[in-house]
């Protein structure tokens, strides 16, 4: 199947490049400039740019797609404890993470008019082989008291937790119980944003999740259209799968998972992503149906 992600680690690649490449602007002002028509930004050059199209959707992923989910609304979970605002406009998130390579396809969709939703942004974020999650390497690894790879209390992702850190995010909304986290660390990979394309769809290189204690293998995803949080959940991989990637470096030196898809206290099937083999690594497929306007349908 063909590439045509950027694949140099730690690269900042927009899938809504901006004019003449200058700077970055951050996901504030990327949902700025996305609550309005032709809007402009000031990036942290201190230029003023406009935000362009993403390109069209390959063919390869518009066929995968019409297997992957329906326009059934999507299910809202909590985002955890590990979530911030990373400010990390980029499709490669990967950084110098080892691993299996993942691309992740994000399609978009709102839900009363089951057609695509563009000009939405997409975050996710997920932990590394070890279970480290980047700006919370701390509490996820079990030194502040967070979930661990190999022991210690996992960390509360289900509704109702209390994660670290605290305070607003932009996009505002109230998606997710969990409170954002305040980093603890100057790490940020594994995280990225990306604006949909005019088919609703993004596209993220990244490496096969690891697990820690008490979740299953899982990458949390965010929508936000204008400066509200519409839908924030989880997506899932086959058993299958995710003990043939885990039986292969680095993720074989991670030994104990104690929780799989079928003892998850968050997994739903409609989590589960369409996943095909791709190159040296996997592509990863799912539908996002989403309530746009946050009228409850």
């Amino acid at each position: 199947m063909r590439h045509d992600l950027d694949h140099h680690e730690g690269q900042r690649v927009s899938r809504r490049r901006l004019i003449a490449g200058v700077g970055s602007i951050g996901l504030a002002g990327l949902l700025a400039a996305c609550g309005r028509d032709g809007g402009t930004v000031t990036t942290s050059t201190g230029e003023t740019v406009s935000p362009q199209a993403t390109a069209s959707t390959s063919a390869d992923l518009a066929a995968l797609f019409g297997a992957a989910n329906t326009c059934t609304l999507t299910a809202s979970t909590t985002q955890g404890p590990y979530y911030f605002d990373a400010d990390k406009i980029r499709s490669d998130i990967r950084e110098d993470r080892a691993g299996t390579r993942l691309r992740v396809a994000i399609r978009v969709q709102d839900s009363e008019q089951c057609g695509p939703l563009a000009d939405a942004v997409v975050e996710i974020w997920h932990c590394d082989a070890a279970g480290l999650y980047s700006g919370a390497e701390a509490q996820s690894s079990g030194a502040s008291g967070g979930g661990a790879p190999s022991g210690g209390t996992p960390p509360s992702d289900a509704p109702g937790g209390n994660p670290p850190g605290g305070g607003a995010a932009p996009g505002g909304g109230a998606e997710g119980s969990a409170a954002d986290l305040t980093p603890t660390d100057d790490k940020r990979y594994l995280r990225g944003a990306q604006v949909t394309n005019a088919d609703g769809i993004v596209e993220f290189t990244t490496v096969w999740p690891g697990w820690y204690r008490g979740r299953t293998t899982h990458i949390h995803a965010m929508v936000h259209v204008g400066d509200d949080r519409v839908l924030t959940t989880q997506m899932m991989f086959d058993e299958a799968l995710n003990s043939r990637v885990y039986a292969a470096a680095p993720y074989a030196a991670h030994t104990g998972r104690d929780t799989f898809n079928d003892n998850d206290s968050i997994y739903a099937e409609t989590m589960l992503t369409k996943v095909v083999e791709d190159g040296d690594g996997y592509l990863s497929v799912i539908n996002f149906s989403v309530d746009a306007d946050r009228d409850g349908t």
